[in-house]
């Protein structure tokens, strides 16, 4: 009998929310008709511990990915990483000694993806802090994935790239995680151009649409209103989008930001080109803050993650909802089904 692949979960940091958002998103994932198997990817000892904590049954381990699919009695399946916690976690309290663990959770969902022993990685949340402090040299999961996927065949050489999706919205991000001030000074016709094919294209690879329409933002108020607001729509953005219309990229000149997110406005577009964190993931956290989705474009593998952090102030408490997880697993199972 052929099992089925499953979505692998990578366990965050186990002092955060991670261990107990993936446990009760399986609890309902389970239940599901017609969905792949959920596989945690981790130390089984931090499910465990939460699921005992949260009175749920116990997770069970597997030693292959496709056991996940296996209808015998336990809890959430749980698949090793050749490396446990250094320690037993504590919630509220990271410990950058647990880092290699957190690391190496990552690292197998990617390979299993890679070797197609899964269909989709969904990454629970981690703090950057405690990474970098036991020596992560990589700004975020985006980075560090497109580092482990470097040599596939099929990274594209423009990604990875940070796409946002909730209540409606796609918003692709030109700067990820940058001050402001130097946000704005990487904001150049080739990084815009870049991150505006890599977004034509994947949308039509994962999620299906034959002809894209997308929206760039602008980045001074009124879009620069002609050069008196500032200069950067007229000399960059409105330019960079001429070109790109006569290479057959659908996507707006630089909109005025306040006016292109209300409901009339985003009929229009398939996905919003932002030019910094905050104005993208504003209008998104106001449409779904419970529900938002944080997808990775540009990679040979799906990759997608909840739109919140590790919360580390309500860890232990049984207080953290799995919504966004459940909307992430939701979106990886159907770019992976668009992907074929």
């Amino acid at each position: 009998m052929t099992h089925p692949s499953p979505v692998v979960v990578s366990m965050g940091d186990p002092a955060g929310i991670g261990p107990e958002i993936i446990l009760k998103a399986w609890t309902i994932w389970r239940d599901r008709a017609g969905v792949p198997p959920l596989l945690a990817l981790g130390d089984p000892a931090a499910f465990e511990t939460t699921a005992h904590a949260l009175g749920l049954p116990t997770p069970r381990v597997v030693g292959t990915p496709s056991a996940a699919a296996d209808t015998q009695p336990g809890g959430l399946p749980v698949f090793e990483v050749g490396i446990n916690l250094d320690a037993p976690a504590t919630p509220g309290k990271p410990d950058a000694a647990n880092a290699a663990c957190i690391k190496a959770a990552i690292e197998t969902g990617v390979r299993l993806c890679l070797d197609d022993q899964a269909r989709a990685l969904v990454t629970a949340p981690i703090a950057k802090a405690v990474m970098y402090d036991a020596g992560f040299s990589f700004p975020g999961h985006t980075e560090f994935l497109a580092e482990l996927c470097a040599e596939h065949p099929m990274q594209t050489p423009r990604g990875p790239a940070m796409m946002l999706a909730g209540g409606g919205l796609r918003v692709v991000l030109v700067t990820i995680h940058e001050p402001l001030a130097r946000a704005i000074s990487l904001i150049t016709p080739e990084r815009v151009e870049s991150i505006a094919r890599l977004c034509h294209a994947a949308l039509q690879r994962d999620f299906g649409i034959a002809q894209p329409r997308l929206a760039l933002a602008g980045l001074n108020p009124h879009a620069g209103e002609g050069g008196a607001l500032g200069e950067e729509e007229r000399d960059i953005l409105d330019p960079l989008a001429e070109r790109l219309r006569a290479d057959g990229v659908d996507i707006t000149d630089a909109l005025p930001p306040d006016t292109m997110f209300h409901a009339e406005a985003r009929a229009d577009y398939d996905a919003a080109i932002c030019l910094y964190h905050d104005q993208g993931l504003i209008p998104v956290k106001t449409l779904d803050f419970h529900g938002g989705v944080n997808i990775t474009l540009g990679l040979p593998i799906v990759r997608t993650s909840p739109d919140h952090g590790t919360a580390f102030n309500i860890a232990g408490r049984g207080e953290a909802r799995p919504d966004s997880l459940l909307a992430a697993l939701d979106q990886a199972c159907a770019i992976a089904e668009c992907r074929g």
